[in-house]
C-alpha cells in the first residue's frame, strides 16, 4: 500500500480553499472542516476489511457484507476534535481516544498534556486526526505513544500537510499511512505551513488568529 494518499477530490480541494481564506468566520470554519474531513474519511476508509453476510430485503434474501475491522479514532486536542464528528458517523462502531498537544514555541517541539487512549491492539486500524501537519513533530510523538500502547495499524489523516512533516513522520514511523487533501510548500520559522489557513485551533474555537 503506499504511504502517501493525495486525496484529489473537488469537493475537498474546494473546502480546502475556503478554509484558507482568512475572511471565513469561526462558524463557518467549523463547518467546512467537518465536510473536508468527511470526504477525508471516505478515502481514507477504503481498505477496512468486510465479510459476507445474509440480509433480508422487503423483496428478497440477499448477500451483503458489513465492516469487520476493529476501529479506533484518536483526534489530537485542540485542532483534531473539528474532524471527529464525520469520521464517527461513517464509524459509530469505533472507540475514541483523546491525545491532547502542545507545541513548545521556541523549540517547536511537543508535549502531551493528555494522553487517554482506550485498548487498542495490532489488528486495530487506528486513525489519527489532526487537520494539519507542519513540523511532525507532534505527529510523530503520538504515533510513539500509540505503538507503545499496542496499535499496530496507523493512519494519519489530515487537510493540509508539509514536505518536512510528511518526511520526519515516514523516517520515524515507516509503516504509517498518511492521508492529505493538500501538500503545501514549506514550513515559516515559526512552523506555520505555507501558504497553510493559520492556526486550525483558534480558527475553530474562537481565539483570536493573529495575521501578518
Amino acid at each position: 500500500m503506499p504511504r502517501l494518499h493525495q486525496v484529489q477530490h473537488p469537493v475537498l480541494l474546494d473546502r480546502i480553499t475556503r478554509l484558507r481564506d482568512r475572511s471565513t468566520d469561526q462558524r463557518l470554519f467549523v463547518h467546512l472542516l467537518e465536510e473536508a474531513a468527511f470526504v477525508l474519511a471516505v478515502e481514507a476508509t477504503r481498505d477496512l476489511a468486510l465479510r459476507p453476510t445474509p440480509v433480508v430485503t422487503p423483496l428478497e434474501d440477499a448477500q451483503g457484507t458489513v465492516l469487520v475491522d476493529s476501529v479506533a479514532l484518536v483526534p489530537i486536542l485542540r485542532a483534531g476534535l473539528g474532524m471527529l464528528r464525520p469520521f464517527r458517523a461513517l464509524l459509530p462502531q469505533a472507540a475514541v481516544s483523546f491525545v491532547g498537544a502542545l507545541r513548545q514555541a521556541e523549540t517547536l517541539e511537543p508535549s502531551i498534556y493528555l494522553d487517554h487512549i482506550t485498548s487498542i491492539t495490532r489488528d486495530t486500524s487506528v486513525f489519527l486526526l489532526d487537520p494539519m501537519l507542519a513540523t511532525g513533530g507532534t505527529a510523530t510523538a503520538v504515533l510513539t505513544l500509540l505503538q507503545k500502547r499496542g496499535a499496530g495499524q496507523l493512519r494519519l489523516v489530515c487537510c493540509l500537510a508539509s514536505p518536512e512533516g510528511i518526511r520526519r513522520v515516514h523516517e520515524t514511523h515507516p509503516d504509517t499511512v498518511i492521508y492529505v487533501g493538500m501538500v503545501d510548500r514549506e514550513l515559516n520559522r515559526q512552523g506555520f505551513l505555507l501558504p497553510g489557513l493559520g492556526d486550525a485551533g483558534d480558527r475553530q474555537f474562537g481565539a483570536c488568529p493573529s495575521f501578518p
